[in-house]
């Protein structure tokens, strides 16, 4: 089997386009959530929170042509793959080398759903007749919209993988980009995810009762494992790694930045918003198996954790049964919020630098821990740990259930 290293990566969030514009918001300890002012004309939603990425626009080279396939998420994920692909230096004066547009690199990506604008001029169509609809309208609303958008700006031709499962769309696009590389199916591939903010999917969460109504006090929600904790608020962006197996890395004379050793996933099969601790802590066993690791090889862990009840205590109680009492263990959504679709992507990013730092981010809002979250090393301010492994969790509607591990790069 192939060994499979991360040698370049792109995100998007809320703080910035780097790790350390992203860093430097963590360290500082404030979160990027805001009142939704727009969000008041929406009467039946309860929340007004949300984490956006403030006056974003796309790199001014873009041509119209390149674009007017494009919605907002998928702008997020072209532009994050070209930093990805830039920093494993796959770029030239010419633009995206030729090598890699032979079919040795794919495409794997997700978000919950495509651009939703783009939806809403279909209902118009639908319910009254007419809309603004054009011969783009569709691609921009296809849930297969960020893979597609990817390839095709970038000329890739190796095979795609669309992953459109709710909050574990990247991670998925990420293990299954894994699985093919290691299997020796490809050689690379760009993976990971992207989400645009929108009120409809915050509505989503309201209907359940999942979403935080602190309104009044945006610089204190979402409280990850806080006995107080009252919900979710929902984040945009991107996250995308590019990997590749060792045989490329060697011939390419670049020296990885980590290397991605195992993945795990499961399906609950039981109810399909309620999580399953047991088929949580499968997925984390699996992916112990496929690195052939055991669970005290593990320095940290990148919890899934949104902040909702019944998430969290599945969660924890499932990585207490397996890792102990002892395992460090904190929320990134606590600051960016809950980016669906993009957030694998970025909490791999995530925790991959933060294991190369050797410091760690704590979940902040949590001051009163809930009794009834199992007992962890739960981060209350920044740790220095050194560590050789990390791992990154992601759980999403319809029981599915992802975990990641990444190995920190000390040569071949």
């Amino acid at each position: 089997m192939n060994r499979v290293f991360v040698t370049g990566y792109g995100l998007i969030s809320a703080f910035g386009k780097s790790w350390s514009e992203n860093k430097t918001a963590f360290e500082n300890g404030k979160n990027a959530v805001i009142f939704m002012n727009d969000w008041e004309q929406y009467r039946d939603l309860n929340t007004r929170l949300g984490a956006p990425i403030l006056n974003y626009s796309h790199p001014k080279e873009w041509s119209r042509k390149q674009t007017r396939s494009m919605g907002r998420v998928s702008e997020f994920s072209v532009d994050a793959s070209g930093m990805a692909l830039n920093l494993a230096n796959l770029v030239d004066k010419e633009g995206i080398k030729k090598e890699i547009k032979d079919g040795r690199m794919g495409v794997a990506s997700g978000s919950s759903t495509g651009s939703t604008d783009a939806v809403a001029s279909m209902a118009r169509l639908l319910l009254n007749g007419q809309s603004d609809c054009n011969a783009n309208t569709y691609i921009k609303m296809m849930p297969h919209t960020t893979a597609a958008n990817i390839s095709l700006f970038y000329g890739l031709k190796g095979r795609i993988i669309p992953t459109s499962s709710a909050c574990t769309s990247a991670s998925h696009a990420i293990g299954y980009s894994f699985e093919a590389i290691r299997y020796g199916l490809i050689d690379m591939m760009i993976a990971g995810g992207a989400e645009e903010l929108c009120p409809s999917e915050a509505y989503v969460f309201d209907t359940l009762y999942a979403t935080s109504c602190k309104n009044n006090t945006p610089n204190l929600t979402p409280s990850p494992f806080d006995k107080n904790r009252d919900g979710l608020v929902l984040g945009e962006g991107a996250g995308y790694l590019i990997l590749e197996s060792q045989k490329s890395v060697l011939q390419r004379g670049i020296t990885p930045i980590a290397e991605l050793v195992g993945f795990g996933s499961t399906s609950d099969g039981t109810h399909i918003t309620q999580p399953n601790s047991k088929t949580m802590k499968e997925a984390m066993i699996l992916a112990l198996k496929s690195a052939n690791l055991q669970p005290k090889d593990i320095g940290y862990i990148n919890a899934h954790a949104t902040a909702t009840t019944l998430g969290d205590m599945a969660e924890t109680k499932a990585t207490n049964e397996l890792f102990g009492e002892n395992i460090a263990i904190s929320s990134t959504k606590s600051y960016l919020g809950h980016t669906l679709g993009a957030c694998g992507g970025l909490e791999a990013i995530f925790s991959i630098e933060m294991m190369r730092d050797e410091m760690f981010f704590p979940t902040i809002n949590l001051v009163n821990l809930d009794e009834n979250c199992a007992k962890l090393n739960y981060l209350r301010e920044i740790t220095n740990i050194k560590t050789n492994y990390v791992m990154s969790n992601n759980f999403a509607f319809g029981g599915v259930n992802t975990s990641l591990i990444f190995k920190k790069f000390n040569g071949f």
